[in-house]
């Protein structure tokens, strides 16, 4: 014989979306999806809109975008990629902090190198889950953060536990600024001291266009995004005065043509 054992008391239900019923106690989780592929976005609303708890009240395709759907809004949850029109999902995440701070970020992202990683985690993320990750992962990752607590999906655990166990063994992480050649590091240093890309060349009788390969190289290189990153990065690294006046040394000057 079955045994059925009634709670202490019941909650009353109300209608979630898609008519399933759920305790009024439990909270409705607001949404505001933030992407630029609008394909990726209604599939996203289709599948997360199928559990009784989380409403999607908002899409966005850009930074700015983002900024106005989470001012008129004020989502619980933002699932945003790091990629973005205009200024990145990285720098959204300390404009969100700012804007409505109650919010919990998620990078949804296909972003899976560790520079990303780190580069996620030092913005303060309250999650990461790669594009690749099933429902279910996206799903927990959701009611993670909601809880407060932060979330790594299975594969960004494993390589941060990995490079964690490679540091353990002496086997210490690449500084991503040992990547950077010497021409490259001549072009930041003038960047981040203010100079355009013009300048810049003028300066090491390159062409412009030389130039601006160089800084789209270096700035991959160092996840940075805009010239406030670069500058940012150049005086945590101490390659320019903090006052901004001169240069930092910049070690032997490169090979003719580089």
């Amino acid at each position: 014989m079955n045994m059925i054992v009634e709670p202490a008391h019941t909650d009353p239900l109300v209608e979630g979306e898609g008519g399933a019923s759920i305790p009024a106690s439990v909270p409705i989780l607001r949404l505001l999806l933030v992407d630029d592929h609008a394909i990726l976005r209604e599939g996203l609303r289709a599948l997360l809109e199928l559990e009784p708890d989380l409403q999607v009240v908002g899409e966005a395709a850009s930074f700015e975008q983002a900024l106005e759907q989470a001012r008129s809004t004020q989502p619980d949850i933002v699932l945003t990629d790091i990629g973005l029109p205009g200024r990145s999902g990285l720098s959204l995440v300390s404009e969100l902090r700012k804007l409505c701070p109650q919010a919990r970020i998620i990078l949804l992202t296909a972003h899976a190198s560790e520079e990303y990683i780190r580069a996620g985690l030092d913005a303060h993320a309250d999650g990461y889950v790669l594009k690749d990750s099933g429902h279910a992962e996206l799903i927990s990752a959701i009611h993670a953060v909601a809880a407060g607590r932060q979330f790594l999906c299975k594969a960004v655990a494993s390589n941060v536990l990995a490079t964690y166990l490679n540091r353990g063994e002496g086997g210490a992480p690449q500084n991503a600024l040992q990547t950077v050649t010497a021409r490259e590091r001549q072009v930041l240093t003038r960047i981040a001291s203010g100079q355009s890309n013009k300048a810049v060349a003028r300066d090491l009788s390159l062409s412009v266009k030389t130039v601006e390969k160089h800084r789209a190289n270096l700035m991959r290189k160092l996840s940075l995004h805009n010239a406030a990153d670069i500058t940012r990065f150049a005086l945590n690294n101490h390659l320019i005065a903090r006052e901004g006046a001169g240069l930092a040394a910049e070690g032997p000057p490169p090979a003719p043509g580089e």
